[in-house]
């Protein structure tokens, strides 16, 4: 019983690999997601996660919301970006507990000092290894009940509408998995989220996520990989510990490494 107990309760960092091929690629990228750290501890100076990150040797790193909280303050979210940004190009969209923090511009100005580009309906098309691919990205949907903004996501995601006719690999990152029915009307290849927490409370290979917010009970988009019409979507269960109301049970938290190449050989 006690080692059930260890395994279920075990909240150490673990590390996701995917795989995914795509007639675009030509030069692989290796993409390392963070979603919903809720400025959670990793370490002295989230060293723990820093050395995983870096172990990965990732060509660019995603921050997919929630990195800050509404309770916890921002220290760990900043010895996070202390220990990363200048290594690599960052990349940020919001998630909903930002807004909650009523620190939004704070937060974002925690972002631009460290020199990550904050993706809000906008994109960049980078160059790695001579690969070239967009990285969209937009808020999350609570942008308009705790900000003066006007514009909504749908209106950030029609400003995205035409970015993949450059014909190069097209990555969204949106906080929210849920919303995926409107993020595959547009022609994305690959959309990545956050924001289930991996369902809190799973079984393997019975129960893939007990409760995730704005999907509810055995939600549909916990965590994993899934084939969407013609698009990719990968939901990170991401690293929230101690912010969370309730343990995370057989769910460790996890830093996503997503590898982009180009067709095996038939």
């Amino acid at each position: 019983m006690s080692v059930f107990i260890i395994v279920a309760f075990d909240t150490r960092l673990t590390t996701k690999f995917y795989t995914i091929q795509s007639d675009k690629i030509t030069e692989q990228v290796r993409i390392v997601l963070i979603t919903d750290l809720h400025s959670c501890q990793y370490g002295t100076d989230q060293l723990t996660l820093i050395e995983a990150i870096k172990k990965q040797n990732p060509d660019i790193i995603l921050l997919g919301g929630d990195i800050c909280d509404d309770v916890i303050p921002n220290d760990n979210t900043e010895f996070l970006l202390k220990g990363i940004a200048n290594q690599y190009k960052c990349y940020y969209v919001t998630g909903n507990h930002e807004y909650w923090s009523n620190e939004i511009d704070k937060i974002f100005d925690l972002f631009l000092t460290y020199d990550v580009k904050i993706l809000n309906g906008t994109y960049d098309t980078i160059d790695i290894h001579g690969q070239k691919i967009n990285i969209c990205g937009i808020d999350d949907p609570d942008v308009l009940r705790y900000t003066n903004s006007t514009i909504d996501v749908t209106e950030q995601l029609e400003s995205l509408k035409y970015v993949y006719e450059n014909g190069y690999y097209t990555v969204l990152l949106a906080h929210r998995p849920e919303m995926i029915a409107e993020y595959t009307t547009y022609n994305f290849d690959l959309v990545l989220s956050g924001h289930a927490h991996g369902g809190q409370w799973r079984l393997p290979g019975i129960i893939n996520g007990l409760y995730a917010p704005n999907q509810g009970l055995f939600p549909p988009y916990a965590g994993g990989e899934y084939i969407i019409d013609d698009a990719v979507l990968i939901v990170s269960r991401g690293l929230a510990k101690e912010s969370t109301r309730l343990p995370r049970i057989f769910n460790r938290p996890e830093l996503v490494v997503i590898d982009l190449v180009k067709p095996a050989k038939g």
